[in-house]
């Protein structure tokens, strides 16, 4: 019996000793490995200002570019306060013109044809100035008479002179100078105003922003949206990134700009990562991380993102191993 025993034990501890140098040589031998998931910065479109939603042109999972059109909400109100904007902007410009322009053609004319008649009358009563001039000489013309020419003369000068000044007038801007740039401020005041009112009824019709997938609907047509609730969840395919999770031993080795590789069921294997963000505080493994040795341990998690041509490939939420390469020089 003991000699049995004997030789039981004597096949029993080698494989032990054998089994034990294995798993320590597989542990190991085997490479570093962290467990993470994809995650992904969505950008939710919503309306800069609150009301009725009445069109929504995108599904969800479809693919858009940039100014394809997304939703669409009431701009009843809105059309109508542009169209008023404009109006006002529109008189305000007539009173403006008004202001700036001469007189009339007719009154230009007229004011002309009085400035040629004092002119005319000027000639006249110059020439009857000198006859008289020279004929009181030899007492041909009283004294009294030759006051009178000039008197005459002097009159229709300065009739000419009001002639003058009333066709400059006739011809000069028919309000004050006061006048015309309060007008004008109020012509800048009515296109500030037109312009806002054009952009809220322009903010009724929202596009997208990236090109990006359609990753969800928020909304339906008949909600009352408030300004900036999210309608359209979009997925930018840049906006894809991973996170893992590394126990404090590994946590001198992640560096902000190290490269990373990816891996994943029926990925291939050729997928790299730039480490973005590494978390100075420690945390419990989240439940999301499934792998048996991560649970109930301090790990500190890290985020990198893969180039947007290989990003594609990943879905949020889906399990992806990480595996160091290189440090960035």
């Amino acid at each position: 019996m003991s000699r049995q025993l004997g030789l039981l034990l004597g096949i029993l501890i080698p494989c032990v000793i054998g089994a034990g140098v294995w798993w320590w040589a597989r542990d190991v031998s085997a490479p570093t490995a962290w467990h993470g998931y994809a995650e992904a910065d969505y950008v939710k479109v919503g309306p800069t200002q609150q009301g009725l939603l009445t069109e929504v042109n995108v599904a969800r999972g479809a693919e858009v570019s940039v100014g394809t059109p997304l939703f669409v909400q009431d701009e009843t109100a809105d059309r109508a306060a542009r169209d008023q904007a404009a109006r006002q902007l529109q008189q305000a410009c007539d009173q403006l013109a008004n202001l700036e322009a001469a007189g009339k053609p007719t009154e230009i004319d007229q004011a002309e044809a009085n400035l040629a008649d004092a002119r005319a009358t000027v000639e006249r009563t110059k020439i009857d100035l000198d006859r008289a001039e020279s004929l009181i000489k030899n007492g041909a013309v009283t004294v009294q008479t030759l006051d009178q020419r000039r008197s005459d003369y002097q009159s229709a000068t300065a009739r000419v002179a009001a002639m003058q000044a009333a066709l400059a007038q006739t011809r000069a801007p028919m309000g004050r100078k006061g006048e015309i740039e309060a007008q004008r401020a109020a012509v800048d005041a009515a296109k500030a105003a037109l312009e806002m009112t054009e952009w809220r009824l322009a903010q009724r019709r929202v596009t997208s922003p990236v090109a990006a997938r359609v990753a969800d609907v928020l909304a339906r047509p008949g909600e009352t949206m408030a300004a900036g609730a999210p309608v359209v969840s979009l997925l930018p395919p840049g906006n894809i990134f991973v996170r893992f999770f590394v126990p404090e031993a590994d946590l001198a080795r992640m560096h902000r700009g190290d490269t990373v590789g990816l891996a994943c069921d029926g990925c291939r294997g050729d997928i790299h990562a730039v480490i973005s963000f590494v978390s100075p505080q420690a945390e419990y493994t989240p439940p999301v991380i499934y792998s048996e040795e991560s649970r109930a341990k301090l790990v500190y998690l890290v985020e990198a993102r893969p180039a947007p041509e290989q990003a594609v490939l990943f879905n949020p939420g889906q399990p992806i191993a990480v595996v160091p390469l290189a440090r960035a020089p």
